[in-house]
C-alpha cells in the first residue's frame, strides 16, 4: 500500500473547499497517510446504526466523524482567512519550516494536546 506525504499536522485549522461541506472549518483530529486522508472536527459525520454489546448494552444510532480526503481540504491562512496551500523553507541552520504558499509567512506548529515532553 503507498504512503502518502501529508503536509497536515494534527491540530492544524483547515477549510474544506469542495463537497457537502464546502466552507466549513475545523481542526484536524488524525492524519491518514495511507489512504491519503485526515479527519476534521465536524465534517463528514455519518450515523451508524449499532447492534447492542456487552460495551455498549444500549446500542442505536452513533455519531462517527469520517475521515476526508486531504485533496478537498486547504490550511487556513489567518492574516487573509482563506484557505491556503504549504510549503517549505530550509533556514540556514538546516531547520525545515511549513510557509503558506498565498502569503510565505511561517505557519504556526500547532499545539500538540495531551503530549507530555
Amino acid at each position: 500500500m503507498a504512503r502518502f506525504k501529508i503536509r497536515l499536522k494534527k491540530g492544524d485549522t483547515v477549510v474544506v473547499r469542495s463537497g457537502k461541506y464546502k466552507g466549513k472549518t475545523g481542526k484536524v483530529l488524525t492524519t491518514h497517510p495511507q489512504t491519503n486522508q485526515v479527519t476534521v472536527e465536524g465534517v463528514n459525520i455519518v450515523k451508524k446504526h449499532q447492534k447492542p454489546t456487552r460495551s455498549n448494552p444500549q446500542g442505536g444510532i452513533m455519531e462517527l466523524t469520517k475521515p476526508i480526503n486531504v485533496s478537498k481540504v486547504g490550511i487556513l491562512d489567518p492574516t487573509s482567512k482563506k484557505p491556503s496551500r504549504i510549503g517549505y523553507k530550509l533556514a540556514a541552520n538546516g531547520a525545515k519550516s511549513r510557509v503558506f504558499k498565498s502569503s510565505g509567512k511561517p505557519i504556526p506548529e500547532p499545539k500538540a494536546e495531551g503530549v507530555k515532553k
